[in-house]
């Protein structure tokens, strides 16, 4: 199936197999981005935790940036 020209536009920008850190990872998004609205940005993290285990549980959920309009607090608790 053929991409567009937006899209083939946007991988000349993309090398496959290089890891980006964050902020090249966001002036890539800026020149990537050719829509005309705020586009849906979704990002995985490694956190290299054992899920079977109750102490390294992670669950969250929250709603960016003005779903409800509260102040969102985040509170992280590591050993390293």
């Amino acid at each position: 199936m053929p991409r567009g020209k937006k899209y083939t536009a946007a991988l000349k920008f993309i090398e496959p197999n290089k890891l980006y850190s964050v902020e090249e990872a966001i002036a890539l998004l800026e020149k990537t981005n050719f829509v005309k609205f705020d586009p849906t940005v979704e990002i995985h993290f490694h956190l290299g935790i054992n899920a079977t285990r109750a102490d390294q549980m992670v669950r969250m959920g929250m709603t960016l940036p003005h779903g409800t309009g509260k102040t969102v607090k985040i509170a992280a608790f590591s050993d390293a």
